[in-house]
């Protein structure tokens, strides 16, 4: 079933691909604009846009279909789980001491800080 939904979802990726490149240029975005035509300009753009809207609605529910086929077939256990691998466990992080944060003292240096004369 999957494979199926696949296909027509690819099939209808590049139908959709191919009716927008057929489209007529409608705006500047590059500068370009499209020419004049002397038959019915505007019939054409109106049947590609709704080919365009259709297949474009026919691509959203492929992909949601898609998506719920494979949520379908997701699996609550790991890939580590199915080969046997055992899994160590995180162990709780412990926090370094205080004066593990302190830079060492010289050998030399007084216990508490001498008192300045005024």
């Amino acid at each position: 079933m999957e494979n199926v939904v696949l296909t027509i979802h690819l099939i209808l990726a590049l139908l959709l691909i191919g009716v927008v490149l057929l489209q007529r240029s409608e705006g500047g975005g590059l500068g370009m604009g499209g020419g004049g035509g002397a038959i019915s300009a505007r019939g054409a753009a109106t049947a590609l846009g709704k080919v365009t809207w259709a297949l474009a609605a026919a691509f959203i529910v492929t992909s949601l279909t898609l998506t719920i086929l494979a949520a379908g077939d997701a699996q609550t256990s790991s890939i580590a789980d199915q080969i046997g691998i055992e899994v160590p466990k995180a162990s709780e992080p412990t926090l370094p001491a205080a004066s593990d944060l302190l830079p060492p003292l010289p050998a030399d240096a007084p216990a508490t800080p001498e008192k300045a004369e005024n």
